[in-house]
């Protein structure tokens, strides 16, 4: 079994409310092709995770964003939920975080709700994505040209729409990632 995410060393931000399929479905696919994960949050420790509007497991972040350095890293996963993200776009910690990845041409997936937070640090103007629908105007109004398709690759930006589209999404995130080179991050 080949491991082509050996050596990469991935970072999951969410925090409470995040959806539990969309932070381990990608979480277990990105270690099951052999990728190093750290867990982030706004203030690491427990985290309560959420499937639809009923609380799921909780789970461990290892740091809180603010002691994460985006240079540690070779891509981001931004799960979804409604709460998660919601919470993600006003911490400034969050958003500085993730515009890091982008202004240092590293993979990012994002899945249902997540693309708030890349509004909020101004990343997705020219791009085409895709999200849970009801942010398609936010994305619109941002500049994004929003597409309804179960998962999209724009330049290393994976976007997917909600748990159905999870198996392509996964796919086409470790995929990704695996194409990423550590050493030259440049945006194609």
């Amino acid at each position: 079994m080949t491991m082509p995410l050996k050596g990469k060393h991935i970072a999951f931000l969410f925090t409470e409310g995040v959806e539990q399929a969309e932070l381990m479905e990608p979480l277990r696919s990105v270690e099951a092709a052999g990728g190093d994960t750290t867990l982030l949050s706004i203030d690491g420790g427990v985290v309560q995770m959420f499937n639809a509007h009923e609380r799921g497991d909780q789970i461990e972040a290892e740091l809180s964003v603010a002691e994460a350095d985006p240079d540690q890293f070779d891509g981001l996963v931004l799960p979804g939920g409604v709460a998660d993200p919601d919470a993600l776009r006003v911490h400034d910690h969050a958003v500085s975080f993730i515009r890091a990845f982008f202004e240092q041409g590293k993979p990012v997936g994002v899945i249902c709700h997540a693309p708030w937070t890349l509004i909020e640090a101004d990343v997705v103007r020219g791009r085409t994505l895709t999200s849970w629908p009801s942010l398609q105007t936010d994305l619109r109004n941002a500049g994004a040209n929003w597409v309804d398709v179960s998962v999209h690759v724009d330049n290393g930006l994976v976007s997917s729409r909600d748990p159905a589209d999870l198996p392509a999404f996964c796919e086409k995130l470790v995929q990704t990632f695996a194409q990423a080179g550590r050493a030259s991050h440049e945006v194609a």
